[in-house]
Formats: C-alpha cells, sequence, structure tokens
C-alpha cells in the first residue's frame, strides 16, 4: 500500500512539473534574455552553424569563446549525452569555461537536436565517431588555434563516445573530461538474457521502432526540482521511447568499450555522483582502475546524481566544476 502511494505521489509531481512547462515554458534555459545579449552579459562570445560530415549528413555546431583579445587557453571539444542537445542546459558548462578562458566547441549528434537524422535513432556509432573527429579537425586547423592543448569533453553516451574518439585518434587529444560516462551498461541495468537477443532480432527488421520500455531518464539524472522544469522545458529534448535499432547500438558499443578499458591511454579525470542510477559509479572506477593512462583522476561525489553540472544544487556544480577546472589548470599551464 506505501509503495502505491509513493508512485502516485510521484506520477502526480511528474505530472504538475510537466504541466508547468507547457503552460509557462521559457524560450531559453537561462529564460527570456536574448541569446547575443545574454552571452554578452555572460562576457563571452558565441557562434553558431552547420558543418557538413565526409558522410554528407548536416550536423548543427556551436563554439563559445573567452570574449579576450588574448587567444584562448586551450580548446574543448564536446559531446552530449542521449536523447540531448547542445542548445538547452548542456550550454552552462561551455559557457563557464569559456569564462575561464577555454574555447569550446559542441555539435548535435546524428538524430539529435538541430541536426539531420532521425529523432533519437543512432544506427552506428563508429559514424558518429568520424563525425565528431572530422568537425573537431576542421576547428584544430584553424590558424588561431595552431598549438594550443587540446581536450575532449563528454557527458553519459558522449563520455563512451570520447574513448572512442580517442581509439580512433590517439593522438589527437592532450586529455578527457569524462563527466557520468556510459562506458558499461551496469549488471544492475543491462537487460537479461535472453531480452538482449530478441532486441537483436528485432531491430533487424523494426530498427527505428521506439518501444524499448524504460522510465524518463530526466527525473532520474536531475536532483532540483525547479532544475527538473527547466530542463524537461527543452523543445528539442527527445521524449519518445528509445529505439530498437539505438539500444542495440549502445548495448554492441558499451560491450566493446567494457573489454577495452585496459587500453585507455589518454589523460583523464572522470567524474561520477554515488547517487547516479541512470550509469553507475562502479563502472567509472573500473575504467580508473584498468585504464593504462598514466595521468588519471577519478571523483566520486556523494549523494550527487546523473546530472552533474546542471542538475544538483548550484553549490555542488561549483564543488563539481571546480575540479575539473582545477585539473584543466594544472595541464594547461
Amino acid at each position: 500500500m506505501k509503495y502505491h502511494f509513493h508512485y502516485h505521489k510521484k506520477k502526480k509531481m511528474e505530472e504538475e512539473q510537466e504541466n508547468l512547462v507547457k503552460s509557462n515554458s521559457y524560450p531559453y534555459y537561462w529564460g527570456y534574455t536574448a541569446e547575443d545579449e545574454y552571452y554578452e552579459q555572460e562576457r563571452i562570445k558565441s557562434t553558431k552553424s552547420y558543418f557538413t560530415t565526409p558522410s554528407g549528413l548536416t550536423l548543427f555546431t556551436r563554439s563559445w569563446l573567452p570574449n579576450l583579445t588574448t587567444p584562448p587557453r586551450a580548446l574543448i571539444f564536446m559531446v552530449h549525452g542521449y536523447g540531448n542537445d547542445i542548445s538547452w542546459t548542456f550550454q552552462s558548462t561551455p559557457i563557464f569555461f569559456a569564462q575561464m578562458g577555454f574555447a569550446c566547441f559542441s555539435l548535435d549528434l546524428q538524430g539529435h537536436g538541430r541536426s539531420q537524422g532521425l529523432k533519437a535513432f543512432v544506427p552506428n556509432v563508429d559514424l558518429v565517431v568520424q563525425d565528431c573527429i572530422s568537425f573537431f579537425n576542421s576547428v584544430q586547423k584553424d590558424p588561431n588555434f595552431i598549438g594550443l592543448p587540446c581536450f575532449l569533453y563528454g557527458e553519459s553516451m558522449g563520455g563512451a563516445i570520447c574513448l572512442l574518439i580517442h581509439f580512433s585518434y590517439p593522438k589527437g587529444f592532450q586529455g578527457a573530461i569524462l563527466v557520468a560516462p556510459m562506458c558499461k551498461i551496469s549488471d544492475k541495468v543491462r537487460p537479461k538474457w535472453p531480452i538482449p537477443q530478441i532486441l537483436t532480432f528485432l531491430a533487424k527488421f523494426f530498427p527505428t521502432l521506439p518501444i524499448v520500455p524504460t522510465p524518463d531518464l530526466l527525473y532520474k539524472s536531475v536532483k532540483v526540482d525547479h532544475k527538473k522544469v527547466i530542463a524537461a522545458m527543452n523543445p528539442l529534448r527527445y521524449r519518445g521511447k528509445p529505439r530498437l535499432g539505438t539500444v542495440v547500438e549502445l548495448l554492441r558499443v558499451t560491450d566493446i568499450l567494457s573489454r577495452k578499458l585496459c587500453d585507455v591511454e589518454i589523460p583523464f579525470i572522470v567524474l561520477h555522483g554515488s547517487a547516479d542510477v541512470v550509469t553507475d559509479p562502479e563502472v567509472s572506477r573500473e575504467l580508473y582502475e584498468e585504464a593504462r593512462s598514466q595521468d588519471k583522476t577519478i571523483k566520486v561525489f556523494d549523494g550527487m546524481m546523473h546530472s552533474l553540472l546542471f542538475g544538483e544544487t548550484d553549490e555542488n556544480v561549483e564543488i563539481v566544476r571546480n575540479h575539473i577546472l582545477e585539473w584543466l589548470n594544472a595541464r594547461c599551464n
């Protein structure tokens, strides 16, 4: 009886938040201030454009640059997570980095945000990795940035993609910031036999079918209630069930990654919340233990959830940011 009461109470809260979102949606995650004006207030510069990949896909990109006459201290190439995009709350982190003197670049992955492709359909992560490398390389060749240190940054699925970028292009980056990375589907949440085999079989015939039953991860990722409301306002957020082909591909990729943790050689910092139920902090500990990297750091934050850099209290977000900044500063001076 107690379980049913809590379940219905939780469901009611989620419905109330959804109703608030529908009735009172902001044009930007920070409110009503126009983009250019907001960036000026934050003392940074920002651009947006489209990039055509070697495979012919058109992907939406953004940059966030220090508003200084001196060149940036380093470049940070950022990869978002599943179902997310670079135009909503994700922006809060590159805005902070730009204020600290770093030039940040990111793109909406295929099927995400404003990029081309069926929403949240990722049929081939290897192609996504090549798309990222092509875009990041195009930035690295800019005469204004020649010789600057280059770092990868990835959240959740983006963390896994950063490690795959490292395997594909081992000398391209001086380090990686991995925030709650999805390097392996934890045994706690991984579908048990024969579910993966059934999904794989069905995906051959219906790869785009959005039928995989999972709860909305937003409410499991974001701790602070008013931040749940803001995150849910994102007009580009994918709200449907995961597509068969995407789930099977993520299972395939994380299986490969979990066997290759010992091949990771890039300097990295991995950050995870101990209360994360979306990606497993134990897997980040495995990455830290098994990686061959000589320079590796792990931070597990007690009681924090999946969305470390937005969904936590402002005090917690600042703690996580400061750890990343300290790590970057030590490798840029």
